[in-house]
């Protein structure tokens, strides 16, 4: 059955996040009037980054709302294309300790077997090459997908032009007025408005948006109910009965 302890509570954030999004859900509905809310909305389509809560209120105005619960949280969003780049440039560096350590564990496994070595796996020399190339490759690899993942939501442009009004929702005193990226504003858990966001002209999505916000929810009630989905086919829990036509 649905958990009524936490309703639409996920696994993967902690109590605080968990609390922080209700509390952005209160502001939304309570101060900014807005009367659609969805958690976990992808504002670029289904491929985009999701933003935590959702809003649309009245004229049509977007409200992007980003739950931080902790300093660390916030800094990995926090960067920009320049960020980006430098990590990007450690990536060749990085190749060449790999294609080196290679080269020694295939100079050590020829060394070791003119030497009579029956099996490589006994030879210290070869072992330590082995070991730094594993520690070589699994380095490049984590920095491979953290360059994957590097988010620079935000000071991106583009996501900047997803909503009229960006806000940072965290607990109260976490964060400074001058830390916050340009062009958002501060929320805290009371809640309440810390710093006001600016209002920015951006193109009219609002049935974009309406869709994304109705998909999300969805997504979240099948989850909160049992539904799943794979390969195409619905699974739905016993105390769930669909009408089939």
């Amino acid at each position: 059955m649905p958990n009524s302890k936490r309703p639409f509570h996920r696994a993967s954030d902690n109590l605080m996040t968990y609390h922080l999004k209700w509390a952005a859900w209160e502001w939304l509905y309570s101060e900014a009037k807005c009367r659609t809310i969805g958690f976990e909305v992808r504002l670029e389509g289904p491929g985009g980054r999701v933003v935590d809560v959702v809003g649309v209120g009245p004229d049509n105005r977007v409200y992007a709302i980003e739950v931080k619960a902790s300093r660390g949280d916030k800094a990995r969003d926090d960067h920009d294309t320049d960020d980006l780049k430098r990590l990007e440039f450690q990536a060749p560096v990085m190749d060449k300790a790999v294609q080196f350590t290679a080269g020694v564990l295939e100079a050590a496994a020829e060394y070791a077997v003119s030497s009579g070595v029956k099996v490589l796996g006994s030879d210290p020399a070869y072992r330590q090459a082995l070991s730094d190339l594993n520690k070589r490759t699994k380095k490049r690899d984590d920095h491979a997908k953290r360059v994957t993942n590097f988010s620079t939501k935000f000071r991106d442009p583009d996501f900047l032009r997803t909503a009229h009004c960006h806000y940072l929702m965290a607990p109260s005193g976490l964060m400074r007025r001058d830390e916050l990226p340009p062009f958002w504003g501060l929320l805290d858990g009371t809640p309440r408005v810390v710093v006001e966001a600016p209002v920015k002209q951006v193109a009219d999505a609002t049935t974009h948006v309406l869709r994304n916000i109705a998909r999300s929810n969805s997504t979240t009630m099948m989850t909160e109910y049992g539904v799943t989905r794979s390969k195409g086919e619905t699974t739905f829990p016993d105390h769930v009965s669909p009408v089939h036509a």
